[in-house]
Order: structure tokens, then C-alpha cells, then sequence
């Protein structure tokens, strides 16, 4: 375990590597505590400290004395080769499904806000940045530390406004068929902010050159299926975990393929769940979290050759 290389979450942050004589360091100084999230090489998933096995009340021997004042920090992979290295001995791009975690107050008045500014319509594409580049890092991926969200709200606001003035014209034609076509404009906006977004993640400040490469009518295909199966209800949850699967599929330019592993039954149960909580209003922000938890952690990182 001496060769092993940590990591832990701190504020929505993944921060590491640190040897196993630093990491020992942290618990010590109570950095790290029992309900810490962590993961090394070897652990499928992160979990709490004070859950795996020996971490947390196995005694740490002492260190050389030239190491007594060693310091720990955050890992800059712009920095020294020897942080490259442990971080490909934790496993780099390693699989394994994401985790994802946010204070529900934190969540709860920037969705308000975000909500109030989407049906000002205005102000949406400057406030839809800032509530990705709140919301992103507080998704952890094994070794990619430090997510985030790159984008600029300019590079999206002539097409923006664009699809706005289209969908305000073609309702003052006053054709019920040309008022149709709107629809098909709006699932085409939210393709291109599928993809916006997608493009402009990063990790450790770095792009991660990720690219999604559905197109605007297998998109259109599957939402216009999903508006259908809600009408009919039926097999609604299974077209949403079917188009989940597609959506990953369609997640190019990493090494490891993402997929979806969450079931249609898992899902409608859930759906259930959260509607009859949701219908109490308070509970909202909890049941988002829990909602969004369980799709992150049925979303992986494999093998692409598996």
C-alpha cells in the first residue's frame, strides 16, 4: 500500500495525488476525515474514508526526520514530471463511474435564479455559463482532476438569439404549420448547447477536446420519441435510458468509451419517487441531487475494446 498515490473531494474539488506518507499527513491533521470521499488505484469508486478498509485506524509509521515538514498541495500537472507519474499510477484515465456531489442550499438559490433568467430569455446564455461553471466541478471523474467548464457565453449568443427571433417569427405568421416548425428550431438550440457544453469541458484548466458527434435529427428522433411515449405512456422510462445510452455513445475524444448502465425499470421507479416527493415542493432540491447521484454513478468509463 506504500506505493499507492491518494486523492480526495473537497468543495465539489478532486485534489491529489499525494504518496501515502501525505495522505497520512492529511487524516492526521484532520484534512481528511471519516466522511471524506477518496479513492486510490485499485478502488472501483470513490467512498468515504472512514469505509475502506484499514485507512482510517491503521497507525502510520514515522518518516525519515528530513521529512517531518514535508508540505502537501494540489496537483499541477503543468508542474514537476514526478506529479505526471502518480497520477498515472492512480490510474489516469482510468474507468470507473463518476460521483457527484453540491450543497443543496448552494444548488437551490442558483437554480432559482437560473429559472427567473431563462424566462427573461435574455439574460439566459451569461447566467447558463455561470451555473455550469458552478455546477461542472462538482462532478468527479477518476483521473481527470479539477473539472470545469470553459465556455463564454458570447460564443453561443448569436445562434441564441438567432433561434429566438426565427421562433417569434415564424408565431406571427400566424400558420399553425410554420408555428410547428418552431419546435424542430428549438430541439436544433438545444443540440447545439448539447454539444457547446460537451466541447468545453476541461480538467486541471485543460481542455479535454471531447466533441459530440450525434446529429440534430437522431436527436430530434429521440426526443420526439420520448414526447411520444410520455402521450402514451408507455415505455417512457425505457426511451429515456435508451436515449441516455445513445447521448454517451455519442461522446467522442477520450480514450475510454462513456455508457450508460442505468435501466429503464431503475429509472421509472425512481421518477415515481421523485414526482410524488417533488409534489411537496420542499423536498425538490433533495430529490434533484438524488436523482442526479444515481445518473452519474450508472454513467462509466470502460474500455473501448470490451
Amino acid at each position: 500500500m506504500s506505493d499507492r498515490v491518494w486523492f480526495y473531494a473537497d468543495g465539489g474539488k478532486q485534489l491529489g495525488p499525494f504518496s501515502e506518507s501525505q495522505f497520512r499527513d492529511l487524516i492526521a491533521n484532520g484534512t481528511v476525515s471519516g466522511v471524506s470521499y477518496v479513492w486510490t488505484n485499485g478502488m472501483e469508486n470513490w467512498q468515504h474514508a472512514q469505509d475502506v478498509p484499514g485507512l482510517m485506524n491503521r497507525p502510520r509509521p514515522p518518516g525519515p526526520p528530513n521529512l517531518a515538514g514535508a508540505s502537501v498541495g494540489q496537483s499541477n500537472f503543468g508542474g514537476s514530471p514526478s506529479a505526471a507519474t502518480s497520477m498515472s499510477a492512480a490510474g489516469g484515465d482510468a474507468g470507473g463511474s463518476l460521483w457527484i456531489d453540491f450543497g443543496i442550499w448552494d444548488f437551490t438559490w442558483r437554480s432559482i435564479v437560473l429559472a427567473i433568467c431563462s424566462m427573461f430569455v435574455i439574460p439566459l446564455p451569461w447566467v447558463l455559463v455561470w451555473y455550469l461553471k458552478w455546477l461542472v466541478p462538482h462532478v468527479q471523474v477518476r483521473g481527470r482532476p479539477n473539472l470545469s467548464f470553459e465556455g463564454t457565453a458570447m460564443t453561443i449568443v448569436p445562434w441564441f438569439f438567432g433561434a429566438v427571433v426565427v421562433v417569434i417569427a415564424l408565431a406571427m405568421t400566424g400558420s399553425e404549420v410554420l408555428s410547428n416548425l418552431s419546435i424542430i428550431v428549438q430541439f436544433a438550440l438545444h443540440w447545439l448547447f448539447l454539444k457547446w457544453m460537451i466541447a468545453n469541458l476541461a480538467a486541471d484548466g485543460r481542455p479535454l477536446g471531447l466533441s459530440f458527434s450525434g446529429s440534430v435529427w437522431a436527436y430530434f428522433g429521440w426526443a420526439l420519441l420520448g414526447i411520444v411515449s410520455l402521450i402514451t405512456v408507455i415505455g417512457w422510462a425505457w426511451v429515456w435510458t435508451a436515449s441516455m445510452r445513445w447521448l454517451c455513445g455519442n461522446i467522442q475524444g477520450t480514450r475510454r468509451a462513456v455508457v450508460f448502465n442505468g435501466t429503464g425499470l431503475d429509472f421509472l421507479w425512481r421518477a415515481v419517487v421523485a414526482a410524488i416527493a417533488a409534489s411537496f415542493i420542499i423536498p425538490i432540491p433533495w430529490v434533484y441531487r438524488w436523482m442526479m447521484r444515481w445518473v452519474a454513478s450508472q454513467t462509466e468509463l470502460v474500455d473501448r475494446n470490451i
